[in-house]
């Protein structure tokens, strides 16, 4: 009988190790040295960004006061959070001697309550900065929005980026997709953002909520059902993007297996000093099951689809069908959700313009 898993594992966790594989320092498409690179220009970039734009508005606009009180704000300080996070973990990664024959790296020795966090921080930011995207371009953009150089670049760097930054967490890194036991997290999140607007009235004098509690309620209700529908898509691409790896990976360690059995190219048997950890993660890990991996044993000869990006035609095919339908059932479940999200977010963000 299989012992059921724990709230932990629930979460996204794995035990007695976190993360054995190593997703959250790894590309399916660049080497971990590579993806420290990107994730440490991000955190940099984006820390640039909100210090420069806090100093700006303090200085010149005199709105610094009201700086923590937008959304945008802070989902851009979590994504600036998480990259610098993530980007620590991924250097110390390559330093210890990535690909498996190394230390791992260190968040997989800190104890399940950073474990958690991190994947929480994680959770965040490829859902919000989508959710971010979509409402200021949708609803908030006005003629102001490119007036000047800086608002030209802070809207850019804020409304716009902020969704390649979290879609390159999405599709170009193999960490794990969150876990349905994370919407509630992402509920609270901006339930708390809710109890904000009344704590901004108090100290900043502005959004008034004890006027516009219900239209408030209103909007953030909307935004809710907005953001659940892109949690979802998200993780099931996600879901699609491990599966593909997954599947590459274990092609890959097979066409290994057999070559290094016997010993092809007419030259017998070949001797494999390497230990068993070393013979199952050399080559994936700190490739991240690339497609693009040579997958040859070092002859000279002709490689068939399989061998040489992973998947056959046919299991493509496959996959492609499962998408299409996989794609059909989710906008059947989520259209009527997504358009009564919508709907009550134009009509309430129409009486505010009208007031």
């Amino acid at each position: 009988m299989s012992k059921s898993p724990t709230f932990f594992e629930r979460l996204g966790g794995s035990t007695p190790v976190f993360d054995p594989h190593h997703k959250f320092v790894t590309s399916p498409f660049f080497s971990s040295t590579v993806l420290a690179y990107i994730r440490g220009l991000v955190a940099l970039y984006t820390f640039s960004t909100l210090l420069f734009t806090l100093i700006w508005q303090a200085v010149v606009l005199h709105t610094a006061s009201g700086y923590f009180s937008y959304f945008t704000e802070l989902t851009n300080i979590g994504i600036c959070s998480y990259y610098w996070a993530s980007f620590v973990q991924t250097t110390a990664y390559v330093r210890n001697g990535s690909g498996g024959r190394g230390k791992g790296y260190p968040l997989q020795k800190w104890g399940k309550t950073l474990q958690v966090l991190h994947m929480m921080l994680g959770t965040t930011i490829v859902a919000y900065p989508i959710l971010v995207t979509v409402v200021f371009w949708g609803l908030l953009r006005s003629s102001s929005t490119f007036a000047n150089t800086f608002f030209t670049w802070d809207n850019i760097s804020l409304h716009a980026l902020n969704t390649v930054f979290s879609l390159f967490e999405v599709l170009f890194t193999n960490s794990p997709p969150p876990s349905w036991f994370m919407v509630p997290f992402v509920v609270f999140v901006l339930a708390l953002y809710l109890a904000l607007a009344y704590v901004t009235h108090v100290t900043q004098g502005f959004y008034h909520p004890q006027k516009e509690h219900i239209k408030l309620a209103g909007y953030i209700i909307g935004i809710l059902i907005v953001d659940l529908i892109i949690f979802s898509i998200v993780k099931g691409i996600m879901t699609l993007r491990e599966r593909f790896s997954d599947t590459r990976r274990r092609r890959s360690q097979r066409s290994r297996s057999a070559t290094g059995s016997t010993g092809m190219g007419g030259k017998g048997l070949v001797h494999d000093d390497r230990d068993d950890d070393e013979k199952k993660v050399v080559g994936d890990v700190e490739r991240g099951f690339s497609p693009w991996t040579d997958l040859g044993d070092g002859e000279t000869r002709t490689k068939t689809t399989a061998e040489r990006f992973g998947f056959s035609w046919a299991s493509l095919v496959r996959e492609a069908v499962g998408l299409t339908s996989w794609g059909v059932d989710l906008a059947a479940r989520s259209s009527w959700d997504g358009w009564v999200g919508l709907h009550m977010l134009r009509r309430v963000w129409g009486v505010w313009r009208r007031e």
